[in-house]
């Protein structure tokens, strides 16, 4: 074979070989683009904003007091009999000695008061009776909140032993005056506690509850932080995403209050954020 000619083959099979990549590469990207140009929309949770409750706290504590108390001193050596700790109603018997019967002034629980039998004596012994339905907290408020101290403000308080439970109550009374040594203000608050798990003496966590009002609200997973600003993802009624301004309130139990930028029943993108881009569109999720 002529050296032409074994030129020309070998310039021909090059060309061959260069077709077949380049065809190879564009039928590979013509099907990697049927099959993934067209992705689905990024898929979302969804919350719709509504109305709900929100409030500023002042955080105390306090050691928990019985609404009504009263002991009694009695010698073992005069009881007729036994004496019963338990429930009593008003006018019960709480003791039988020789020359009285104590009965009980109002309805409480029985018990006995720890106190060391060398002060009173081998013979004596302190009875008490507590009426522990509601209890009383003593609070030192600080000075700053003068301004919004009333009477009947809601409190809220946990009991470690019940650490999963909130107790209910209101602000019953407060002093006239700021402490000078402690710049606090005295208030009183009655806890309710029906079931009888708060003891007298135990030591509360209290949450003094004002400027209660009912006001837009969002999860504060939907907030999206630029310098001092603050965004959500709007989604409209085609489901294409808009990044609204919002400015923002208080902030209670992972719910954020929308001051301004939304209204009730809007929708917003409360989880997925990372992905998403002012005007795409995206696949709502239920949650």
């Amino acid at each position: 074979m002529k050296r032409s000619k074994k030129v020309t083959i070998g310039i021909i099979i090059f060309f061959v070989i260069i077709a077949t990549v380049i065809g190879g590469r564009t039928a590979m990207g013509v099907y990697f683009k049927k099959k993934f140009g067209k992705r689905p929309p990024p898929g979302v949770v969804v919350e719709v904003v509504s109305q709900k409750k929100f409030n500023k706290t002042i955080e105390s504590y306090c050691t928990a007091l019985s609404s009504k108390t009263k002991s009694f001193k009695i010698k073992k050596s005069e009881l007729l009999e036994p004496i019963k700790f338990k429930s009593v109603k008003t006018g019960e018997i709480i003791a039988k000695l020789p020359t009285k019967t104590i009965t009980a002034p109002f309805s409480g629980i029985v018990g006995t008061r720890g106190i060391s039998s060398s002060i009173l004596g081998t013979d004596s012994i302190i009875v008490t009776l507590d009426d522990s339905k509601k209890v009383l907290c003593d609070l030192q408020i600080p000075e700053v909140f003068a301004s919004i101290l009333k009477k009947d403000l809601k409190v809220k308080a946990k009991f470690l032993a019940y650490k999963n439970k909130l107790y209910s109550g209101n602000v019953i009374s407060h002093a006239s005056r700021v402490d000078a040594q402690t710049r606090s203000i005295l208030a009183r608050a009655q806890i309710n506690n029906d079931d009888l798990e708060i003891l007298p003496g135990s030591l509360l966590d209290i949450e003094v509850l004002y400027n209660e009002k009912d006001a837009l609200s969002v999860a504060d997973t939907s907030i999206i932080f630029e310098d001092e600003k603050k965004f959500v993802y709007k989604i409209l009624n085609n489901n294409t995403i808009k990044k609204t301004e919002v400015e923002t309130g208080i902030r209670k139990a992972g719910n954020l209050e929308i001051i301004d930028g939304l209204s009730v029943n809007d929708r917003i993108v409360k989880e997925g954020l990372a992905r998403l881009a002012d005007g795409m569109v995206v696949r709502p999720l239920k949650q």
